[in-house]
């Protein structure tokens, strides 16, 4: 029997189970049950979904991604995928059973307390999932790295010169230990090393070659404009942030990466603590790493960014130059005036980077 009246339906997903729970508006629970996460099931899931009428499904991001809501909505049924850290929890609910997740979902959709993670398309997807690859294999990279350089240290070998240059990687080619099982741990922690850099170096050229790609190319090449943004830096800007008119206002891009302060007032008292840290990690790993460039003057600006800045509107090299005042200023008011740790003053600046960026991709 159909239901004509609208449904939410809250759906905790796992990897071999979907647990399923529909309410009515008026908060009743109508419907559950438990089905596989299999493709035959999904089919399934879309005839019972249809039967129950016009229904709205919630689930929480997670590790099976969006092939659910992307499967759901071709069978033009309504869904919407939550931000797991920003699902109210009751501090006094100790009992969690996939069970009750679901039914949790679908009645806090019902009330609207649920907010939504922007979906990219496959397309935009597999772009994102390129770009941190890249970044995990920097992240393996210095691994095998601190392996090799400690190896070596608790065998008493110490170069006097810089490291990681040429004459470095000569003299560590050139090593050799007295005992059998040291030589083939040495050489193995080296062979590794050598296939870590070609791999960084194979993605480094496959991300570039992106750069190129019509779905990010404009973007990137404004982005570049700014100081201490170049490919890499402005792919992960692209890639993360996707759709940039989504943020109606450069706090809500602050706050989406987590550079804003974290507070707990009450009252005449006010408390603000360090960042929350409680969004993108990526977006905000990049913009930190950019702002330690506005440590220096923007009067010594090179060759470099005036060519990235070449064929760019007016108005975006006007406020990449904005920036570059703005940001050194701040720095050096934060550092020189107030006497805070630099590491405090990039996190300020790369906050208000984020502005900049946001201002340049609606430009």
């Amino acid at each position: 029997m159909e239901n004509p009246s609208t449904m939410f339906v809250g759906m905790d997903v796992h990897k071999a189970s979907i647990h399923v729970a529909a309410v009515d508006p008026g908060g009743k629970l109508v419907d559950r049950w438990e089905l596989p996460n299999s493709e035959p099931h999904l089919g399934r899931l879309a005839k019972r979904l249809h039967r129950l009428g016009n229904v709205h499904c919630v689930y929480e991001a997670g590790p099976c991604g969006y092939h659910l809501r992307r499967y759901l909505e071709a069978h033009t049924i309504e869904c919407m995928v939550a931000a797991p850290s920003l699902i109210p929890r009751k501090p006094g609910d100790r009992i969690k059973t996939d069970r009750r997740d679901a039914e949790n979902l679908a009645r806090q959709h019902r009330m609207g307390e649920l907010t939504a993670v922007h979906m990219p398309s496959p397309e935009q997807e597999a772009l994102r999932d390129l770009v941190r690859t890249l970044e995990e294999a920097k992240q393996d990279l210095l691994r095998r790295r601190h392996r090799v350089s400690k190896f070596l240290l608790r065998q008493g070998r110490r170069y006097a010169g810089g490291s990681w240059t040429s004459a470095h990687w000569v003299w560590m080619k050139a090593q050799r230990f007295g005992d059998l099982n040291a030589d083939a741990v040495y050489r193995e922690y080296h062979l590794a090393l050598e296939q870590e850099l070609e791999r960084v170096k194979r993605l480094t050229d496959l991300v570039e070659a992106q750069a190129a790609n019509q779905l990010v190319s404009k973007l990137v090449g404004k982005l570049r404009a700014l100081r201490g943004v170049d490919t890499l830096t402005a792919m992960t800007l692209a890639s993360e942030l996707i759709d940039m008119r989504r943020f109606t206002a450069p706090t809500q891009l602050m706050k989406f990466i987590g550079l804003v302060p974290s507070e707990h007032s009450s009252g005449p008292s006010q408390r603000r603590g360090r960042i929350t840290r409680a969004g993108n990690a990526h977006v905000r790993r990049v913009l930190v790493e950019a702002g330690w460039h506005y440590r220096h003057s923007p009067r010594g600006s090179g060759l470099t960014i005036k060519k990235r800045r070449e064929g760019q509107p007016p108005e975006v090299i006007e406020i990449a130059r904005k920036a570059e005042m703005r940001l050194h200023a701040k720095y050096q008011r934060l550092v020189l005036g107030k006497g805070k740790r630099p590491t405090v003053a990039v996190v300020a600046v790369a906050r208000e980077l984020a502005g900049f960026v946001w201002a340049i991709s609606r430009a």
